[in-house]
């Protein structure tokens, strides 16, 4: 059971991180899949 629980924090810890990480990369899915002609809010 403690296993399973860290790896849930793990898993959480890893997507809050990747997706701060890639936001600030600039690698974000809007800056991937917008061109200049789409306006997104």
């Amino acid at each position: 059971m403690k296993a399973m629980l860290v790896a849930f924090v793990a898993i959480a810890v890893i997507a809050v991180g990747s997706n701060l990480i890639l936001g600030q990369v600039g690698f974000s899915s809007e800056d991937r899949a917008a061109g200049p002609s789409v306006r997104l809010d």
